[in-house]
């Protein structure tokens, strides 16, 4: 079985191919610059490249421009439209009503679109990307899975934020969380690597790229999350913020900034980007620290300090840790801050080994001592196979995840 994994966005399209139940990627493809003249396919398939420039004006666009891709006689991956047997989807936001990937309906087509208020960047083109495929390919099933689904099984003392509480039953203000597939993804790596069983196994995992967040996993449930009401809570990212004092916001607005410059600077000019001034790539500020940057050395220190400071606080809820994850863009690569992070958490239980966390690199490998009560991992994150696999299980009604199949029993 062939199944489309698709991610929409505003001005992009992304998919990828993948034949189950092997979970091999067949190849995949990235349209980008919708709505422009210049609109531009990229497509990889075993050592061949599909490129092609042209005015995509919108997403309907994208998606011929995406089939013809995929069907190229020379370049293409498939046969036929036939051979798609299922389309996953990945959509952010699925607010209280998914506590788990499901397949689309009018009901879910009706839900992410009343969430879009949730989420008003994201699940508007996600639910675009469902309407654009179920023209296409008629008839094929499709599939949700949601980045806030995981998350659901927070308890209210983790959810719920310290304002009037009808702020929550009018304007469901809570902590949703995101990221969600990623971290459910390598919690099920995590358990297969050290070969145990959710039901008695507690993991921290740590999702660090420009979007950052951690998670505390009890049992195969997610009990806490760093992301909250938006993507904007939590860790210090590439350029949104994370957590700051919200009289911040009153102060700014006092000065003259009105609501959007704040929006923006929170958002887009804030994290390694705003403190270091040098770049939201952590390997850019790395560089400028070797060489002296004051700047550079104060920023690489705070964004270590902050997502110890989560790591403590998981495991002060959870009581006992087994197993702590990184994954993510600079957790897979980032070997000198994964060092820096956990060269400090040895009062809890951490003990990195130096050596192995180089040798690793960026491959799944443990990098924590013999010794150490809490095993270090480093896994490569795959939010498409996840949604695959999730499409497959759904579809067929069999199970390819042992993780799942255990947290559901």
């Amino acid at each position: 079985m062939k199944i489309l994994v698709i991610n929409c966005g505003s001005s992009s399209l992304k998919y990828e191919i993948y034949q189950m139940p092997a979970k091999q990627s067949l190849g995949k493809g990235l349209v980008e610059r919708i709505g422009l003249s210049d609109g531009r396919i990229c497509q990889e398939y075993n050592s061949t490249k599909y490129e092609k420039v042209m005015p995509i004006p919108n997403h309907r666009i994208a998606f011929e421009q995406m089939m013809l891709a995929l069907l190229d006689r020379d370049k293409g991956i498939l046969e036929s439209i036939k051979d798609i047997e299922g389309i996953g989807h990945r959509v952010v936001h699925g607010g209280e009503q998914y506590s788990s990937s499901i397949v689309i309906d009018a009901d879910v087509k009706q839900a992410i679109q009343i969430n879009g208020e949730l989420a008003p960047l994201h699940n508007p083109a996600n639910l675009t990307g469902i309407m654009e495929a179920e023209a296409i390919f008629k008839g094929i099933p499709q599939v949700a899975v949601f980045d806030t689904a995981f998350h659901q099984t927070l308890p209210p003392s983790a959810y719920l934020y310290g304002i009037p509480r009808e702020f929550y039953d009018k304007y469901r203000i809570r902590r949703y969380g995101f990221h969600g597939t990623s971290h459910r993804y390598v919690a099920g790596i995590a358990m297969q690597m050290m070969k145990r069983s959710p039901e008695n196994t507690n993991l921290i995992t740590c999702h660090l790229g420009s979007g950052a967040s951690i998670t505390a996993i009890q049992a195969g449930r997610s009990i806490d999350t760093s992301m909250g009401f938006t993507p904007l809570e939590g860790l210090m990212m590439g350029t949104r913020s994370g957590d700051i004092d919200p009289s911040i916001i009153f102060y700014l607005e006092e000065r003259g900034f009105d609501f959007h410059d704040i929006q923006n600077i929170l958002n887009k000019k804030s994290g390694l980007l705003g403190l270091s001034g040098i770049s939201s790539d952590l390997r850019d500020i790395e560089e400028a620290a070797k060489e002296g940057n004051q700047d550079a050395i104060e920023t690489l220190d705070t964004y270590a300090y902050r997502i110890r400071r989560y790591i403590g606080a998981y495991v002060a809820n959870l009581i006992k840790v087994d197993i702590l994850v990184f994954t993510g863009g600079i957790g897979q690569f980032g070997v000198n801050m994964r060092k820096r992070v956990c060269g400090r958490l040895e009062n809890i239980g951490i003990h990195i080994n130096r050596e192995l966390n180089n040798s690793v690199g960026a491959n799944a490998g443990i990098i924590s001592q013999d010794y150490s009560p809490i095993s270090i991992l480093v896994i490569p994150t795959n939010e498409e196979l996840q949604i695959a696999t999730d499409t497959y299980e759904l579809i067929t009604g069999g199970v390819l995840s042992d993780f799942a199949e255990s947290v559901e029993q």
